[in-house]
């Protein structure tokens, strides 16, 4: 009499792993999405403040100027946090950088005053366009080839906020100007020629400080002056930008003045390591 044996079926062993993607574990999630994000988020609303200047809403377009810059200040913070500075980041930094800091406020004040020019406003209007295009790209150089605390020469977030804060402060206001010839534009072209220089100047201006132990250790003035920006932004809104931003140049401007000073009267010979040295408010901090 014969015997049967029956084998039991199985399923070839995978199948069901490899049809709903079990057998590989998941890819991490990459840490320069965020940053990323954050700089895309600042490229948005540059993008957004250009249509609403050409819809005629200066006041909302000025905000989002602002607000592309705290996007462009986060981006860099979270960039620290994650510890996923990237090549990539940077080039797509600046790239948004230049539409939200470039080419936006020169829509914006072009369609403020400078339109009164034509043909010059519009020139007017590119040149603190194309000097930032040359800040940026200097950046990115300089980046690549070694880490500074010092920023050389005016940040393009910078300007753009400083002229979207001068529009916000003042556009209510004309009357105030009337003591000069042109009015407001009397004001608003000595600016952005003079914002455009000190972009493409190597004048050396902060950077946003690092909240870990040792950076507030050795630069504490630096950090407390931060904070005083940010609280003046807080509780004055415009004029808080404006005070803000003014006191950030001005600082750069004297720590410049100081150390040419330094350099053309001291008698004293230099020593190697101190040639490229910055004076900054916290050698003053620290005596």
């Amino acid at each position: 009499m014969k015997t049967y044996t029956t084998q039991k079926r199985t399923r070839p062993k995978g199948r069901f792993r490899r049809r709903f993607g079990t057998s590989k574990p998941r890819k991490p999630f990459p840490r320069e999405a965020v940053p990323n994000f954050f700089t895309l988020m600042n490229l948005f609303s540059g993008f957004l403040s250009i249509i609403h200047v050409l819809e005629g809403e200066l006041e909302i377009a000025a905000w989002l100027i602002v607000i592309a810059g705290a996007f462009d200040a986060l981006d860099g913070f979270m960039a620290r946090i994650t510890n996923s500075s990237t090549e990539f980041g940077i080039e797509l930094d600046s790239l948004c950088d230049l539409v939200s800091f470039g080419v936006a406020p020169a829509f914006l004040m072009y369609s403020y005053v400078l339109h009164e020019f034509s043909t010059l406003g519009m020139l007017l209007v590119a040149i603190p366009v194309l000097c930032g295009a040359v800040r940026l790209s200097r950046f990115n150089v300089e980046t690549k080839e070694e880490e500074s605390p010092y920023f050389k020469g005016l940040p393009i977030p910078a300007q753009a906020i400083m002229m979207a804060a001068f529009f916000l402060t003042f556009h209510e206001s004309p009357e105030l100007f009337d003591i000069f010839e042109y009015g407001v534009i009397s004001v608003v072209v000595p600016a952005m020629l003079l914002f455009s220089v000190l972009m493409i100047s190597t004048v050396p201006f902060d950077k946003v400080p690092r909240f870990s132990r040792s950076y507030i250790r050795k630069h504490r003035a630096t950090v407390l002056l931060f904070l005083l920006y940010f609280a003046l932004i807080i509780l004055m809104q415009e004029y808080g930008l404006m005070i803000a931003f003014s006191i950030f140049i001005l600082k750069g401007l004297t720590t410049s003045a100081i150390r040419f000073y330094k350099a053309m009267f001291d008698d004293d010979e230099p020593d190697d390591d101190d040639d490229d040295r910055v004076v900054t408010l916290d050698d003053f901090s620290s005596r």
